[in-house]
């Protein structure tokens, strides 16, 4: 196996336990808990799933492959709450990482985006590398949030595959 490879691989290994965090992290919340904002910023912990859903089509359909299929809902809930049910917003998460791990797949690390990001972020992501980072970044974050969220609710600690 190549450098370039063995590094995909482990990229791709990091974000995928991030990712099982955040889904063990909730598993077994009921969808009133899910759907409980507990901090006073007003997020939900069903919102913040969708919200990685859209961030993971955003960074690998829209930045790094230039497109990307229509959303089934628009992104527009603030702050990070949804209208939908836990079974729509975990199928779309699940399907989001699904297609951002064939981009990967199929995208050498060292690739420029086709795409753009409107933020200064943009600026410092030159390529699917600096992209998978940013995405193994984002979600770990969002794990220790929904971490200390689902102790608030009911106490349990210790949730991820890590």
């Amino acid at each position: 196996m190549d450098t370039d490879s063995q590094e995909k691989k482990a990229l791709s290994a990091f974000l995928a336990a991030q990712r099982a965090s955040v889904l063990a992290i909730v598993d077994g919340l009921d969808a009133r808990a899910l759907t409980t904002p507990v901090v006073p910023s007003g997020w939900t912990p069903l919102g913040l799933i969708e919200h990685l859903g859209h961030a993971e089509r955003h960074w690998f359909q829209e930045v790094v492959t230039g497109a990307a299929e229509p959303l089934p809902w628009p992104d527009d809930q603030a702050p990070l709450t949804t209208p939908r049910a836990p079974e729509a917003v975990f199928a779309f998460y699940e399907e989001q990482c699904r297609r951002s791990d064939a981009v990967i797949a199929r995208t050498p690390l060292a690739a420029l985006p086709r795409g753009r990001h409107h933020e200064p972020l943009g600026d410092e992501l030159a390529d699917l590398r600096g992209i998978v980072l940013h995405l193994i970044e984002e979600t770990a974050r969002h794990a220790g949030h929904l971490d200390i969220v689902r102790e608030l609710l009911d106490g349990r600690t210790g949730l991820g595959p890590r």
